[in-house]
């Protein structure tokens, strides 16, 4: 996929003692392009429309009647190297460290599975790594594995039959195992309404930080957590990777203030020295007035969101200087993406005025379409 480029700089932060230092790296895949240096003085090259598998070839909805939300399980090697199939740049999936110090790929905070025809709960981080990898499929020949339940947004409960299973995986076996060019976003996966002491949220982000240095070698990486204060702690423990804060937008209220716009994601970034934002499309949509500010404030902005899966929706953020998306449906959005984006490429430096840079001028047609459109989407989605 032929994309264009942008300017990208991470400031010197320092290292806490317990994480090793590591060369600056390669934030762009190398799938498309050359990798190069993450530094100040380097001219940067980094794809102007990332296009990001959200928990690999997407995620599961086991109640919806479209097959493609159940077609692989999300998070799992399956999902991850059947995404690499496509022009993505990165695959989202979502970190927790389990009781014994182990990081692991899963989104839910519980795991829900039955026993003695009695659904039960059990927080990931509660478990060992032995206790999660017994859920699901078995990787060794003739083990069964216990059945996994979702719970659906009526308060149901529903086994967790997708097309094709896959197994349960840490965060190490994605290093090791996913097609080496594809870059991750890792999303550091806390609970919403847990309150997290520092020396806890260090000790985690410490955890996850020594496999990523063992592991990744020239893999680009992001890192992304709802949590503010780990988005910015992780920034200061480390300054070879970029760090982005995730927000719904305004589209969820939470007792913490800083989840609860856009104006506060910017003030989270940049009074942490973090890279960007991920924002849930409608708060983006709802306040597109916002774009120009984050963009001017120097923070890159990515989405995530049902929305993502609607082509118009998806070429409409590029238009509006958007820097990525995170799909579900990376086959159909990978093919508008290569139809609909110019493949123009810049190469800039230190400077910030450059066309990839500038404001996105808009034509009167362009801009009446936006404003029709916008509403329109957001209420059947």
């Amino acid at each position: 996929m032929a994309v264009a480029f942008k300017a990208f700089h991470i400031s010197d932060v320092p290292n806490l003692d317990r994480v090793p230092e590591k060369p600056s790296l390669s934030l762009c895949s190398t799938r498309f392009s050359k990798g190069v240096e993450l530094n100040r003085a380097a001219s940067c090259r980094i794809p102007n429309f990332l296009l990001i598998g959200h928990r690999g070839h997407g995620m599961n909805i086991l109640q919806s009647s479209d097959s493609r939300m159940k077609a692989i399980k999300e998070n799992s090697l399956l999902s991850f190297n059947s995404a690499a199939k496509f022009p993505l740049d990165f695959i989202e999936f979502d970190v927790q460290v389990t009781k014994d110090d182990f990081p692991v790929i899963f989104h839910d905070d519980i795991i829900l599975s039955e026993e003695n025809g009695t659904i039960f709960e059990k927080r990931v981080t509660e478990l060992c790594l032995a206790e999660f990898l017994c859920y699901g499929p078995q990787k060794e020949a003739g083990k069964e594995g216990k059945c996994l339940y979702r719970k659906t947004k009526d308060g149901k409960f529903e086994k967790w039959n997708v097309e094709t299973d896959d197994s349960l995986c840490t965060l190490q076996e994605a290093f090791q195992k996913v097609e080496p060019s594809l870059g991750f976003n890792i999303e550091l996966k806390f609970d919403d309404y847990k309150v997290y002491q520092h020396d806890h949220l260090t000790h985690t982000l410490q955890v996850i930080l020594q496999v990523v240095f063992e592991f990744a070698r020239d893999r680009p990486i992001i890192f992304s957590t709802f949590q503010p204060d780990a988005a910015q702690l992780v920034r200061k423990l480390q300054n070879s990777y970029p760090v982005y804060f995730l927000t719904e937008g305004g589209t969820k209220t939470y007792y913490d203030v800083r989840r609860n716009s856009l104006a506060e994601a910017m003030k989270v970034c940049l009074e942490g020295g973090l890279q960007g934002i991920v924002s849930e499309i409608k708060g983006v949509f709802t306040d597109p007035g916002a774009v120009p500010k984050i963009k001017d404030s120097n923070l890159s902005l990515l989405t995530y969101g049902k929305l993502n899966n609607v082509p118009e929706a998806v070429y409409m953020q590029y238009l509006m200087g958007i820097d990525g998306v995170i799909v579900d449906f990376v086959e159909e959005i990978s093919r508008t993406v290569d139809s609909m984006i110019k493949p123009d490429e810049v190469i800039i430096g230190e400077e910030r005025l450059s066309e990839a840079n500038s404001k996105v001028q808009f034509s009167e047609k362009e801009l009446s379409f936006l404003l029709k459109l916008i509403p329109e989407l957001i209420q059947q989605h």
